[in-house]
C-alpha cells in the first residue's frame, strides 16, 4: 500500500496530494469534500482494482455510525465525478461496477517525492519481464 503521507499522484490533468487532501487541475485547486477525496484516495491506492462498497463503507463511516449508506456513498461518488468532470455513463476516471464497487481506470503516475501507489502493479510487470530460462526466484532476490 502507498505511503499516504508523501504521495502526489497525477492522472489526466489532475494532481492529488494524498497527504494534504488536495486535488488540483492544471495547478488550480479543485474544491472536493472529505468523503469524496477519501474515495479518490482509496481508488488511487488500488488502480485498476475493484474497491468494494463494503471497503468504502468501512473507511467512510465508523461501525457505530447509522447512515443511509447507499444514498451517502452514491452522493459522495457523484461529487467526486463532478469535480473530475467524469460521468458514470462514459467514465474516464471512475468506473462503476454495479452492486460491487468502483474502479479507477485512468493511467496514474506518482511524483518522485512520493511512494508510488502503483507499486503492486509495477512489481507484477517486473515479474513478467523475467526471461525464458531465468530463475524468477533469483531475479526477484536481486531486485
Amino acid at each position: 500500500m502507498a505511503d499516504k503521507g508523501k504521495d502526489i499522484v497525477s492522472f489526466g490533468s489532475f494532481e492529488a496530494e494524498l497527504r494534504g487532501g488536495e486535488l488540483r487541475r492544471n495547478g488550480s485547486k479543485v474544491r472536493l469534500q472529505e468523503q469524496p477525496f477519501q474515495i479518490l484516495t482509496m481508488l488511487l491506492e488500488n488502480p485498476g482494482e475493484i474497491v468494494t462498497r463494503e471497503e468504502l463503507r468501512k473507511r467512510l463511516w465508523p461501525a457505530d455510525t447509522f447512515v443511509d449508506f447507499d444514498h451517502g456513498l452514491n452522493a459522495a461518488v457523484k461529487r467526486l465525478r463532478d469535480a473530475l468532470g467524469d460521468s458514470a455513463e462514459n467514465p474516464r476516471f471512475v468506473e462503476t461496477l454495479a452492486r460491487r464497487g468502483y474502479r479507477f481506470v485512468a493511467p496514474i503516475a506518482a511524483k518522485p517525492n512520493g511512494t508510488s501507489p502503483i507499486r503492486r502493479s509495477s512489481r507484477r510487470q517486473h515479474r513478467q519481464r523475467v526471461g525464458v530460462g531465468e530463475s524468477p526466484s533469483l531475479h526477484s532476490r536481486s531486485c
